[in-house]
């Protein structure tokens, strides 16, 4: 397994790091079983022609926690991050074969929440697929680490992400205004049963499926701070933080 010193060097002044091995080709196939059982009628599924998802996954699928929380993933969130930190966002995303979606370069500015509550430093506000969604403090933004579990072999081809290294840390910014005499991008191919591990203030984009092959990923956000008064995570489990291995 990749050394995760170098990993987290990479993270921090970069903004991600691939990591490959995490799962085994029995556990992806274990993923992808449970989540071909799932009722997919409910509100939190979303299914097209060019995306299938799954909102809020970890509570449609609970069954999936021990498998997808396993030694290894464990182990690199202890590495990386350090102790208390728990779920607060989750979404499958399936891109089927020849989809034609892409997503264009932005920063991922927002967190689900429970309710709508008025304060400084929090809005604007939008309700998605039943679901709360607000633009917190930077400070908030940026005690979230994500973590994308990939379950087929991603590159450019299928839909890989395209990052700006090092544009997190560079606060919030209009993607148009990026300078690209400047700026490098970098397509982050991921091997199946590999992860990758970003800041939510990384520019990211991704293409159009060419290669006529399936792109599914689980994405997991992390936190460990509380947010203030009676505003609520939407997807805090407070029986179960991340625990160490």
């Amino acid at each position: 397994m990749k050394d995760f010193q170098l990993s987290l060097k990479q993270l921090q002044e970069e903004g991600f790091t691939l990591l490959d091995n995490i799962y085994s080709p029995a556990d992806v196939e274990g993923i992808l079983e449970a989540i071909d059982r799932v009722d997919t009628s409910r509100p939190t599924f979303r299914k097209t022609s060019d995306l299938f998802a799954i909102r809020q996954f970890l509570k449609e699928c609970p069954g999936l926690k021990d498998l997808i929380f396993n030694y290894k993933l464990r182990s690199m969130i202890q590495a990386l991050f350090g102790n208390g930190f728990f779920v607060v966002k989750s979404i499958y995303f399936d891109k089927p074969e020849q989809s034609n979606w892409f997503v264009a370069y932005h920063q991922d500015l927002t967190i689900s929440v429970d309710k709508r509550v008025e304060m400084e430093g929090f809005g604007p506000w939008t309700v998605k697929h039943q679901q709360f969604a607000v633009q917190p403090p930077v400070e908030v933004l940026n005690s979230i680490f994500t973590v994308r579990i990939h379950l087929d072999d991603t590159d450019e081809n299928n839909g890989a992400l395209k990052v700006v290294p090092g544009s997190h840390s560079k606060g919030i910014f209009r993607p148009e205004t990026i300078d690209w005499s400047v700026e490098r991008e970098k397509i982050c191919a991921v091997k199946k049963g590999g992860v990758m591990i970003m800041k939510p203030l990384l520019l990211h984009a991704s293409n159009r499926t060419t290669n006529n092959r399936k792109r599914r990923v689980i994405h997991i956000e992390l936190s460990n701070i509380e947010l203030p008064d009676k505003l609520l995570w939407a997807e805090r489990d407070f029986e179960n933080e991340i625990n160490n291995p």
